[in-house]
């Protein structure tokens, strides 16, 4: 009998690595490639793993570091600090000895302006490479050529001396904009997705995907309603994004990335999306519309912007998973590097509702490293800053903190310096603490992930939502006949709950406390409690 080929990405747990403060190796005081590999069997391969079964890798490229590997230098090289070509080489051998996938960051959108590509493209006006970057000339009162802002704050255009052009940086001054109209820059990003994927990585995750494509006129984006917006410390004019990204080509280039994916067996790739309109779902689902979506899929961020009320994430998810159709894969995600740490957003014991919430949905769930063990921002003084986006007190230093392993020095991250400051709490929120702790956020995790695992109702099943009132979000997995009922109350107070004419067997509850006992009739969920229960027809 053959066996039915499932991709690699339905049902997968993603863990995203911050590598800068992971593990490091080397006493460095920077989280290393050799660190990863160290850590390899805590993500996965065992029983007594946490179990995810792919891991994300943000940026470790050849990179000056203006935005901490975000600025690329080298497409097809590892910067020194992590290691070198070998020590990936190693990694993806590993990982995949354990069963992990490995999705790499990809940045397409913009380089380093230390790239050998940009340090031809303003040489000069008549550079070959000129046009791999997107130069403008002033206008006739020499202002910047348009009203586009910096995600960083402050004009998205810079002025090149050397040319008196003005050069596009969505980002940082010193990350220019590549032009993906130039069928050249499209082969070269291409060749470099080539690269790895020749080395054994699985997918990329593309970053920045919506500004791959701009208006090809150039005009000035549209005032919001909104006065102004903070960005970066500072207060700008906010604009809508509807000319400086999400331009009438960004659907193709995606796709001729997913050519490139086609060539190789079982690969996939995530694209940041952030869609830019009133409708969120209706953005998402152009995405999955417009490319191939059996290679690809959005990041769907709207876990970590939705305001923790089971009323809204009840609408939002209803809606999204509505707009389904078969071959998406939908995503969540409570966290990453550039938002604030969920356990700080929403408080840790609603943390771990929104974990069981997370590893319940259907299609591909991301955990930030950490979260796990209910990290929270850490906060970062005037003298310890190293984000470019930034000001005292706020930034994303403070989610990007060492990842915390035991009760040690540096909560056993490094025998250096931390390139960051450790939490305070770092003694009694450990892996080596938390292990030993039966009813801990990392056993939550750990229990949660070994349980979609063995579930071909969580990985693939059907998606229903229940009402049990404004406070409970309530949903039914199902296969067939088999049937699991979730219940997570996202207040601080004891909820009723009456299931009428179903009766279950209780699976887990968020607090580890009341497994396999009989569910009927009314259930008690206490404070920000969360259960899983199978259930069937009475």
């Amino acid at each position: 009998m053959k066996h039915q080929y499932i991709p690699w990405h339905e049902g997968a747990v993603i863990y995203q690595i911050y590598p800068r403060s992971f593990y490091d190796a080397k006493g460095t005081g920077i989280g290393n490639l050799q660190g990863i590999i160290d850590k390899l069997d805590y993500l996965g391969g065992n029983q007594d793993s946490l179990g995810v079964n792919a891991i994300w890798i943000s940026p470790i490229y050849t990179s000056p570091m203006a935005d901490f590997g975000y600025d690329v230098a080298d497409y097809t090289n590892i910067d020194p600090i992590f290691g070198n070509i070998n020590d990936f080489k190693l990694l993806v051998r590993e990982a995949h000895k354990r069963s992990i996938k490995v999705v790499l960051d990809f940045v397409p959108n913009h380089s380093s302006d230390e790239h050998p590509w940009f340090v031809q493209s303003q040489s000069s006006i008549d550079n070959p490479k000129r046009d791999w970057y997107v130069w403008r000339s002033p206008k006739h009162d020499g202002s910047v050529p348009n009203n586009w802002l910096s995600a960083f704050g402050g004009s998205a255009w810079q002025l090149s001396e050397k040319t008196q052009q003005y050069y596009l940086h969505s980002f940082l001054a010193k990350q220019p904009d590549l032009n993906w109209d130039n069928p050249a820059v499209r082969e070269a990003m291409k060749t470099a997705m080539r690269f790895w994927l020749d080395l054994g990585v699985d997918g990329f995750r593309i970053d920045a995907a919506d500004w791959l494509s701009k208006d090809l006129q150039f005009r000035d984006d549209p005032v919001s309603q909104q006065l102004s917006q903070e960005v970066g410390g500072s207060e700008q004019v906010a604009i809508k994004h509807v000319h400086s990204r999400g331009g009438p080509h960004l659907f193709d280039r995606l796709n001729e990335m997913t050519q490139v994916l086609k060539k190789y067996p079982d690969r996939f790739m995530i694209a940041e999306a952030h869609p830019e309109t009133d409708n969120k779902i209706q953005g998402y689902l152009q995405y999955y519309k417009a490319v191939n979506s059996q290679l690809s899929a959005p990041l769907n961020f709207e876990g970590i912007y939705l305001p923790w009320k089971a009323s809204a994430f009840r609408t939002f998810i209803d809606a999204f998973q509505a707009g389904m159709q078969p071959g998406y894969t939908p995503i969540y995600t409570m966290g990453n590097h550039d938002e604030s740490r969920v356990a700080s957003r929403i408080g840790r014991r609603a943390a771990r509702t929104a974990a069981m919430m997370l590893l319940t949905l259907p299609g591909l769930p991301f955990i930030y490293y950490g979260d796990e063990l209910g990290m929270t921002d850490v906060p970062i003084s005037k003298e310890q800053l190293r984000d470019p986006f930034t000001k005292p007190g706020k930034g994303r230093d403070g989610q990007r903190t060492p990842m915390q392993w035991d009760t040690t020095a540096h909560a056993g991250f490094t025998e250096g310096t931390p390139w960051l400051p450790v939490a305070s709490d770092y003694h009694l929120v450990n892996v080596s603490t938390q292990s030993q702790d039966p009813q801990s956020s990392f056993n939550l995790f750990k229990q949660l992930i070994h349980f979609r695992n063995g579930s071909s109702i969580l990985k693939s099943g059907t998606y229903r939502s229940v009402d049990y009132g404004k406070d409970i979000l309530g949903y039914e997995r199902a296969q067939g006949t088999n049937k699991l009922l979730i219940l997570l109350n996202f207040t601080s107070t004891e909820k009723q709950i009456n299931l009428g004419r179903l009766q279950g067997q209780l699976q887990l509850s968020s607090y580890l406390d009341r497994e396999n006992s009989v569910m009927s009739k009314r259930i008690l969920l206490r404070p920000n409690e969360g259960l899983i229960i199978g259930v069937s027809d009475d």
